[in-house]
């Protein structure tokens, strides 16, 4: 299976300070929420996908959003939180992007606390409890609940502080 630009090796390394982001897990309780989409990648490959990254880990800061991606050859499924205008805002910007094909909004909600508070944008290969390509292909995602998508989230946050 492809990843995201991770191997096991550097996954265990502490991450790097350039992708830190410390705006601190709290932001104004009634402007932050946080999104999470799925898509089908166009032409996905390293060099793609880093492209994205860097794009993300520059501009992320600056719009106070941080979050996570999970990747691999057939699927994007990532979490943005931060303030309200500027996660839409960058969703939007995402649903034309011409890189992402069939892009569908699976959480959208209010939150307090941040899940990833120190990342720009952490990325992960798609994990072996993830759904196969073969589920995907059957619908797995549109008969997910918000809940599972949250909690694929959640067994990231262990090793992403």
């Amino acid at each position: 299976m492809e990843g995201c630009g991770l191997d096991s090796r550097q996954e265990a390394a502490p991450p790097p300070t350039a992708y830190l982001f410390p705006i601190g897990r709290r932001l104004a309780m009634t402007d932050m929420i946080q999104l999470i989409y799925s898509s089908r990648p166009f032409g996905f490959d390293e060099s793609a996908l880093n492209g994205i990254l860097m794009v993300a880990r520059r501009n992320n800061p600056r719009d106070a959003i941080t979050g996570a991606l999970i990747c691999r050859h057939d699927l994007y499924l990532q979490l943005l939180e931060g303030p309200q205008a500027a996660v839409e805002a960058r969703y939007q910007k995402i649903a034309r992007d011409d890189r992402h094909l069939e892009v569908v909004k699976r959480v959208s909600r209010p939150i307090n606390e941040r899940m990833f508070p120190n990342w720009a944008m952490r990325d992960d290969p798609a994990r072996s409890w993830m759904w196969t390509t073969r589920e995907i292909n059957d619908g797995a995602l549109d008969r997910a609940s918000p809940a599972e998508f949250i909690a694929i989230f959640s067994r990231l946050t262990a090793g992403a502080d």
